[in-house]
């Protein structure tokens, strides 16, 4: 795959709404002034949003072109060298038939985001560009109080000083999104979350060992509409990865998560990766009956009781997190419950 060059002061960053539009809505335009200020400030970055992200909910719903044509035209533009996306969603999947792979393909460059990102993720993927799951610019630019320093430190790490092999360890504390949520509003801009020391890390749930292999994953709510496109990769393509798993904030059911990872079996892919990778569940209280539904599928349904599977691990819904590029070789000692990447994430 190819990867895109890191990022210096002076460079030039695009901002895209590839799904909500909500950045554009005046009760959250905020957290973009926010982001701008930090992105030019911390990392001495040149901020320019894209002719339509800041253009509203109603807008980019109803025209998923005017999503897509933002993207497009930020890669297409060789003074732009990093697209940051502002936040997930529910329907990228409809900007798909106006993307241009070849644009994709000829101007490989940093691309950012999680949740419902995962279908720009998967495009990029497929058109042989690495990409990096993480980093939005309403939850983690704009982190409210500051971001914070765990996350600060992996996205220096990967998209501004990529180090030639990087641990990716589990972050001291966590934030309850589930009972101590901070509503978005300007009034709560100067407030930090509430984070709590770690007390349980990283956790080896099946098989044991040291693998290595490249990383494939995303959102699983975001699977069911990839799936039977052409962004969904063949069985092949499947093995000897790295998957790495998350759900959403929505919160999904366990009979929904055994459902998705049912498909993900009868697909076969569970007899194919190396691994798999469990962001920590953003709502604290599914964090053990979500494990179990993992156990079961993958260890009894799926007859993989050897496939080392790492859970609580910080990407995806839950803060604080890291940044995973797609395609990077990566190390998973399930014995030490380490996860480490072999490779520079960036050139």
């Amino acid at each position: 795959m190819q990867k895109p060059k890191h990022l210096e002061p002076g460079d030039k960053v695009a901002i895209v709404s590839m799904s909500s539009g909500i950045l554009g809505e005046e009760q959250f335009y905020h957290k973009y002034e926010i982001a701008k200020r930090r992105l030019e400030q911390i990392f001495g970055l040149q901020v320019v949003p894209m002719e339509n992200a800041l253009k509203g909910t109603a807008y980019l719903d109803g025209y998923p072109y005017a999503r897509a044509a933002d993207l497009m035209q930020a890669f297409a533009d060789p003074s732009i060298k990093a697209v940051f996306n502002a936040i997930g969603g529910d329907d990228t999947i409809r900007t798909l038939p106006y993307i241009d792979f070849n644009i994709l393909r000829d101007h490989p460059k940093i691309f950012t985001g999680f949740s419902d990102t995962t279908t720009n993720h998967f495009m990029l993927y497929k058109a042989g560009v690495m990409s990096y799951y993480g980093a939005s610019v309403m939850c983690d630019f704009a982190e409210y109080g500051g971001i914070n320093e765990y996350s600060l430190g992996m996205i220096r790490n990967t998209l501004f000083e990529p180090k030639p092999t990087l641990e990716i360890p589990s972050a001291p504390y966590w934030y309850d999104d589930e009972d101590e949520r901070i509503a978005w509003g300007e009034e709560n801009q100067h407030r930090r979350k509430p984070y709590h020391p770690e007390e349980i890390g990283y956790e080896s749930i099946l098989g044991g060992g040291c693998v290595e292999g490249r990383l494939i994953g995303g959102c699983l709510d975001v699977f069911i509409e990839l799936m039977g496109t052409p962004l969904w990769p063949q069985r092949e393509e499947w093995r000897d990865k790295i998957l790495f798993l998350e759900t959403s904030g929505e919160d999904m059911s366990c009979e929904q998560l055994r459902w998705m990872l049912r498909n993900l079996a009868a697909q076969g892919i569970f007899d194919l990766i190396k691994g798999v990778l469990v962001g920590k569940p953003a709502r604290r209280s599914k964090y053990e009956p979500y494990k179990q539904v993992f156990r079961r599928v993958i260890g009894d349904e799926a007859a993989q009781h050897g496939l080392p599977v790492l859970y609580n691990v910080n990407f995806g819904h839950a803060a604080p997190i890291c940044v995973l590029p797609y395609g990077a070789l990566c190390r998973l000692d399930a014995d030490r419950k380490q996860l480490t990447l072999l490779e520079p994430a960036t050139e």
